[in-house]
């Protein structure tokens, strides 16, 4: 419902699949802002637990048009350690939404520019 906020604390997998591999962590909030649609504002930090980025993340806050699905895109706006001063946008893609529980598993293709 409209201005429902949402908690979430969510593994970052390589892949869609369920036994796929964990490579981090999203922690952060969404805020339903539309009255009409599911729409959120978002705002997220994806923190790496292995690989090259290991211990940096990237920080996301935008608006997401949960029901639109093409062409979903969200803003980069910052980050940690090796991605400090981030900047650069996520495309989404849904692969499977539970409206039951709010489940989902969201595919994010990241463009990331950073010093």
């Amino acid at each position: 419902p409209f201005g429902s906020v949402y908690a979430i604390d969510d593994p970052i997998t390589e892949g869609p699949e369920p036994n796929s591999k964990v490579i981090g962590n999203a922690q952060g909030l969404y805020v339903s802002s539309a009255k009409d649609v599911l729409s959120l504002v978002m705002y997220v930090d994806f923190e790496f637990t292995a690989g090259e980025f290991n211990g940096s993340s990237i920080s996301v806050f935008s608006r997401n048009p949960v029901t639109q699905a093409i062409n979903r895109e969200v803003a980069v706006v910052g980050g940690r350690k090796k991605l400090r001063m981030a900047k650069g946008f996520a495309l989404l893609k849904t692969h499977s939404l539970e409206p039951q529980s709010g489940d989902a598993v969201i595919e994010y293709h990241v463009t990331v520019y950073h010093h």
